[in-house]
């Protein structure tokens, strides 16, 4: 009798299970795709639409559906024109959060520049970024104006400052990258802001036997220097992003999600390319991903672009 009873009991309890694990299941699904971040945009992508009609153009931004933004250099400055202050709190009357800021680390030669060129559609996208600059007033950068950085990122209320690049062709100037990454993070953190950098392809090329990308990251503190990894440049580089996750778990709170066509391997539209988001976005825990930045550099139709990518987002998220 004991045993017959010990059996039905059992047999509840796995029928119920059964019933259970189900609605477990989407609901584990149903959390992670709640857990993560709205989408956001690195307003690079925009052109100089954000220095021709920046309220307007912030106005279209936030009609798409972007929540989070990371602001970059302009043809007005860092913060196209506006005082940090005045900049987050137009944001915040759109609906969405300055969240992070790109500067430049070092002043760059052409030389430096155009040796991060690997093909000629790179040659092209470098030339096209310094002519459109070229009349620019000469932006703070962290070698120079750390301090000033950090302090106008605390009175924007952001969460991050990120360095946007820096001469790392020799290992002379690697070493000058991390003492520059190791000031600013220190001057951010007092400020309650936290310091990244974000990479293109020649962080994973071999400079005098090191790896700027290897060398940066074991010579810096994990808890000042952060990583935002440019998903396209890394696979572009014959990354594989999660391998790096895995190496570095927990380093990389930002994401630069852009895509690669797949014929010329130049900037596209985010789900119509060579990078895998899936793989990427499944892996985001162990990453330590916070917030991800839509990009596309040189986006030949900016607004409909970052639709397309913003809905391919939405799509593959749930």
């Amino acid at each position: 009798m004991m045993q017959r009873r010990k059996f039905l009991q059992q047999s509840a309890a796995a029928a119920v299970a059964g019933l259970l694990l189900p609605r477990m299941s989407r609901a584990t699904s149903l959390f992670s795709a709640t857990a993560m971040p709205p989408a956001g945009l690195q307003l690079y992508t925009l052109g100089n639409l954000m220095t021709t009609d920046t309220k307007g153009t912030l106005q279209k931004v936030a009609a798409i559906g972007y929540k989070e933004l990371e602001s970059a250099g302009s043809e007005k400055g860092n913060f196209y024109g506006y005082k940090p202050k005045e900049f987050a709190a137009m944001i915040k009357d759109m609906g969405m959060t300055w969240r992070s800021a790109h500067v430049g680390g070092a002043p760059f030669t052409m030389a430096q520049v155009m040796k991060m060129a690997k093909t000629a559609e790179d040659s092209a996208r470098i030339k096209g970024y310094m002519e459109r600059f070229k009349n620019a007033p000469k932006s703070l950068n962290l070698k120079e104006n750390y301090q000033e950085l950090a302090d106008a990122a605390a009175e924007g209320g952001i969460s991050y400052l990120v360095c946007s690049s820096i001469p790392v062709n020799t290992l002379d100037e690697i070493k000058t990258a991390v003492e520059v990454f190791s000031k600013a993070g220190e001057a951010c953190k007092k400020n309650g802001v936290q310091f990244a950098y974000h990479n293109h392809t020649t962080e994973f090329d071999e400079v005098e036997g090191h790896r700027p990308f290897d060398y940066i990251l074991s010579n810096t503190d994990k808890d000042l220097v952060k990583m935002e990894l440019d998903l396209a440049w890394a696979t572009k580089a014959n990354q594989d992003p999660v391998a790096l996750f895995k190496l570095h778990p927990g380093r990389f709170p930002l994401w630069h999600v852009k895509d690669l066509d797949k014929n010329t391997k130049a900037p596209a539209e985010v789900g119509t390319g060579i990078v895998d988001f899936k793989h990427v976005f499944d892996n985001a825990q162990e990453s330590g991903m916070k917030y991800y930045f839509v990009e596309q550099d040189q986006a030949p139709q900016p607004l409909q672009n970052i639709t397309n990518s913003y809905n391919y987002l939405q799509k593959m998220l749930g």
